[in-house]
């Protein structure tokens, strides 16, 4: 297997993994959560924003774009260069739509969160802090979601685009 071949899936194994996860918790947890009383969403958000800084998410997370972009070179290296374009424009979309609104927008609103101590706030306070919070979170979700499965489409037509293609 060539270098180009195995560089092009890893980068969309990668990706797809991250969109994977973002759909997954777009669609399951986040429904799930509504459902949950404020004290527990708080107190549920807070115990996840921690666990999930770990290596089986940290590190496709951050190298997504960086293999995308390593299939890119590989395959302007093999003259595939409309199959690079759309690795290009994955790894934009991934870089712009998921890791710049994660750090713009989803980690402030959890690093706010992380610092609340529910144990000393009142039910006001727990719940001011929630309405503040999910509505905003969310809606910054959405959008690295729907980034991170507009990454993955454009790796998957690079997969299967050929030079000659339309």
């Amino acid at each position: 297997m060539s270098l180009r071949t195995v560089t092009l899936i890893l980068s969309l194994t990668s990706v797809g993994l991250m969109a994977g996860l973002f759909f997954g918790w777009l669609v399951s947890v986040i429904p799930g959560l509504r459902r949950v009383a404020d004290g527990n969403y708080v107190s549920t958000m807070q115990h996840i924003n921690r666990a999930i800084v770990n290596p089986a998410f940290v590190i496709p997370f951050v190298l997504t774009p960086v293999l995308l972009a390593i299939a890119a070179v590989a395959q302007f290296r093999f003259g595939e260069h409309r199959r690079a374009w759309f690795l290009v424009a994955s790894a934009l979309s991934y870089v712009v739509g998921v890791l710049g609104v994660t750090a713009g927008g989803n980690i402030p609103l959890n690093n706010t969160l992380d610092s609340f101590d529910s144990a000393t706030a009142t039910v006001e306070m727990v719940n001011s802090m929630r309405e503040d919070y999910e509505t905003r979170w969310n809606r910054w979700h959405s959008l690295r979601t729907a980034a991170s499965m507009v990454s993955f489409t454009l790796a998957s037509v690079a997969a299967v685009i050929r030079q000659g293609d339309v």
